[in-house]
């Protein structure tokens, strides 16, 4: 990332715990994400990838620590929902698309509230549609849609307000593997155009270095010295220029650097 890219998330020093304080979901979670920039987040199975995108999008709260967005401090942010509609997108796993709505309809609901009137909601709804594809299945209900189809339109549903957020939580995790690039060639297109910052948890290295940058937490926090050659900035997720690759041999991580700029 360009060295003037404002830094757009910042977690500093977090901590969250569950059931009483007994499960440690975050233990001094640091990172930083600039503006434009595609973070994908790796680690294994309750390292805390999930409850850290949960804070970011306020729907959950650290115990301690600061989470800001866009210059808000999440401490304070009042109106929860009127914040994740104006600033970010929420793409998960499953898609969760309503049954009885179709295509057009289920990417509409989020713009309820926005101030739109009908028609520009479904003006912008379809144009969304154009975007990832699938204009042409804008009155097909969900069922009607393949998996890669229905998750490139929750997609499009997370892009209706126009956030400069885009928060992706194993958005591959059920799809095969040309569904699942198709959604990776996806959001490397929405970087490159609509400079769409993207903060993406995933399991699968593979999808992981598509990303411009991979950091990789371990019980609760980044794992310290996250590869042969970690910049000094590790420490805050800053590896700036420099892309985490696995090494298919020893399923250890490498850092290797940017040849070309970002790519797709």
């Amino acid at each position: 990332m360009s060295d003037t890219a404002p830094t757009v998330v910042s977690v500093r020093d977090v901590h969250k715990a569950y059931d009483d304080g007994r499960i440690h979901a975050l233990t001094g979670m640091n990172l930083d994400v600039e503006q434009g920039e595609w973070v994908a987040i790796i680690g294994p199975s309750g390292c805390g990838k999930s409850t850290l995108l949960h804070l970011i999008a306020a729907l959950d709260h650290p115990d301690s620590g600061h989470v800001h967005v866009y210059g808000r401090d999440l401490d304070v942010i009042g109106d929860a929902a009127a914040y994740r509609r104006s600033v970010m997108g929420l793409v998960f796993q499953l898609h969760n698309l309503l049954p009885t709505l179709t295509a057009v309809e289920n990417i509409e609901l989020p713009m309820f509230g926005s101030g739109r009137g009908r028609h520009e909601r479904r003006s912008r709804a379809l144009e969304l549609l154009d975007l990832v594809g699938l204009a042409d299945r804008a009155n097909d209900r969900p069922t009607q849609l393949s998996g890669g189809q229905r998750q490139r339109v929750a997609i499009a549903r997370a892009l209706a307000n126009d956030p400069p957020l885009l928060l992706a939580d194993e958005p591959t995790g059920s799809l095969d593997s040309d569904a699942g690039r198709r959604i990776l060639d996806l959001i490397a297109r929405l970087r490159d155009t609509r400079n769409l910052t993207t903060v993406m948890v995933t399991h699968d290295t593979s999808v992981a270095t598509r990303a411009d940058r991979i950091v990789e937490m371990l019980d609760g926090r980044l794992a310290e010295g996250q590869g042969a050659g970690a910049s000094p900035g590790a420490a805050t997720g800053r590896l700036v220029g420099a892309r985490m690759l696995a090494d298919p041999a020893g399923g250890t991580l490498q850092e290797s650097r940017h040849r070309g700029g970002r790519h797709g």
